[in-house]
């Protein structure tokens, strides 16, 4: 049944007390979107600080690793990879035709570089990352072009697999256990 015909033809007073009502609920509306803004806004904030915060214990994590085994390399022994190293540098950085890079800890002599990646927890994911830095340091660094190139992999903490990986790729393994920095190079590689 067609009720279109049973309605009641609507007079100004109701279009007007419709139309008010509308403004009304609009109104309503607009408050409540702005309220949800402004939480919103709050709630982007303290993500912000949040992240900032972590960002924070990311970085100082990471600089804590790097501190360490600089201090152990420095500090320490520095035969290894077979060789003995008689110079140390620390967050290396250069930069050249649009090439940058940054070596966390880098010993030399008078024939090999090794080049120490750093990490407060390594990952699998970091393995590519190591092997590119013996490409980018002879770009980088040429008068070191000819030089032998040891690369290792130093974390406060590995799992098998990630150990493995850097066995198989032919990079140390350079952890902390207890009190001292055990050195895994059996299948190093010169790269």
């Amino acid at each position: 049944m067609d009720n279109s015909l049973n309605a009641k033809p609507a007079t100004p007073e109701i279009i007007w007390a419709m139309l008010r009502e509308l403004t009304e609920k609009q109104a309503e509306t607009d408050r409540q979107m702005k309220e949800t803004d402004r939480k919103l806004d709050k709630v982007g904030e303290q993500i912000k600080a949040t992240n900032q915060q972590l960002g924070g214990i990311t970085y100082n994590q990471g600089s804590f690793a790097e501190e360490y085994f600089f201090n152990s390399f420095d500090n320490g022994q520095r035969n290894f990879f077979g060789e003995r190293f008689d110079e140390i540098a620390k967050n290396l950085k250069n930069r050249w035709q649009g090439l940058e890079d940054e070596y966390d800890i880098v010993l030399y002599n008078h024939e090999s570089v090794a080049i120490i990646e750093v990490k407060y927890k390594a990952h699998i994911n970091n393995i590519p990352e190591v092997l590119k830095k013996a490409e980018t340091y002879r770009i980088l660094f040429p008068s070191y072009q000819n030089f032998k190139i040891y690369l290792g992999l130093a974390s406060m903490s590995f799992y098998p697999e990630l150990e493995q990986e850097c066995i198989e790729q032919g990079i140390a393994v350079i952890k902390q256990v207890g009190d001292a920095v055990v050195i895994n190079d059996a299948n190093l590689k010169v790269f």
